[in-house]
């Protein structure tokens, strides 16, 4: 099985990443730490923003720690297995303070974990957000709002998918994004600790990861249905629930969908699929990658992945598009000039064209609202549509 290291192309791949101030995890490269990188240029001092949402609905974001006390952690077995989840959700309009996108403490780790010199330690930390913090949550239809699971990139900190949650959450989603624990270099907890990345120091296999993140989705799942309020969200609908997921992420959100039938949905952005080849899966599932999953045979997995899809698929690839051009961190690559020659999509695009494929793609598989991902695609000269 593919190990989950950093040698090799992946490790020239990390080390460019590094070099781009942002964390260096490409699915071949996950749980490796990046060769160190070289000063960022003086313009990455300056304090990023996320685009804004494009919803009609304001945006509210709370921060929980879950506990699965069924579970030791497998990388840390003295202890049960934690994750740390902000939600995102449709809010009440409030003058609430703008919520974080890291602490600074978080920032100095993370940029420390990965080797990435030549920029202010708290440079994280000062990325300007659009979500409010904690304002009460608008009220949900009877039915309750769809659910969306987010899970990031190994080594990647689930706020690498802010941008797409808010995105999500002004649409009328509830969004939950979980650091799967002892999985990414700085994860905060209530009492505080601050963990990092002791996944990273074992290099497990990718196939374990994803096993061990199904099951952390299950979990997650199944406690945000049983009991919403008590996290701050309102009403959700239990028949309308999916896994999006980013790089290690997407092979997870592939491997909840496979094993639980309670996902009615999943997407994978860009992520070596681990499990693949194993069983069909009857329910929908998105493969959406940069431009080297356009490629026949350029991910054998991606192929065993399409093979095992029984029910509804789609296979897109985006032109010019990186591994994280998927994520926050695409203008960060962009203005530092470290994107890699391969990057030809600007990061603007790339995140319009993210934003506007997943959302039209959940609208459908979740709120019945028609072809919508064909129309994204038709919109979006970039893409490439590899078959259903």
């Amino acid at each position: 099985m593919t190990k989950v290291t950093g040698a090799g192309r992946a490790g020239r791949r990390c080390a460019a990443l590094a070099a781009a101030l942002l964390l260096a995890v490409a699915p071949s490269c996950e749980g490796g730490r990046s060769a160190a990188a070289a000063p960022a240029p003086e313009a990455a001092r300056d304090a990023p923003a996320l685009p804004a949402p494009t919803g009609a609905l304001p945006v509210g974001l709370r921060t929980t720690q879950l506990s699965d006390t069924s579970r030791r952690d497998p990388w840390n077995p003295d202890r049960h297995r934690e994750l740390t989840v902000s939600l995102w959700y449709p809010a009440l309009p409030s003058r609430a303070p703008h919520a974080s996108y890291v602490t600074a403490r978080e920032s100095e780790l993370i940029l420390r974990f990965h080797r990435v010199r030549g920029v202010p330690a708290d440079l994280l930390s000062r990325t300007r957000v659009h979500a409010r913090l904690a304002p009460p949550p608008l009220a949900a239809p009877a039915t309750g709002l769809p659910l969306v699971l987010l899970s990031p990139g190994f080594a990647l900190p689930r706020t690498s998918l802010t941008g797409l949650a808010e995105e999500l959450a002004s649409r009328g989603y509830a969004v939950a994004a979980v650091d799967h624990a002892y999985e990414a270099p700085a994860i905060s907890h209530p009492d505080g600790r601050v963990t990092g990345c002791l996944a990273c120091e074992r290099r497990p296999e990718g196939a374990r990861v994803a096993s061990v993140r199904a099951a952390d989705l299950r979990f997650l799942r199944e406690r945000l249905l049983r009991s919403p309020g008590t996290a701050g969200l309102p009403r959700l609908d239990p028949s309308r629930v999916a896994v999006v997921g980013h790089s290690m992420g997407g092979a997870a959100a592939f491997e909840a969908l496979r094993t639980d039938a309670g996902f009615a949905a999943a997407a994978n952005l860009d992520g070596t699929v681990h499990t693949a080849g194993k069983n069909p899966v009857d329910r929908p599932f998105l493969l959406l990658g940069a431009g080297g999953h356009g490629s026949p045979g350029a991910d054998a997995t991606w192929g065993r992945t399409w093979r095992d899809l029984s029910g509804p698929r789609r296979w897109l690839s985006v032109r010019g598009a990186g591994h994280l051009s998927f994520t926050d961190y695409a203008p960060l690559l962009e203005r530092t000039g470290a994107a890699g020659p391969e990057v030809t999509l600007g990061a603007a695009d790339a995140q319009r064209i993210t934003r506007e494929l997943v959302v039209a793609y959940l609208d459908e598989r979740l709120r019945q609202h028609g072809p919508r991902l064909d129309t994204a695609v038709r919109h979006a000269p970039e893409v490439v549509d590899h078959g259903r």
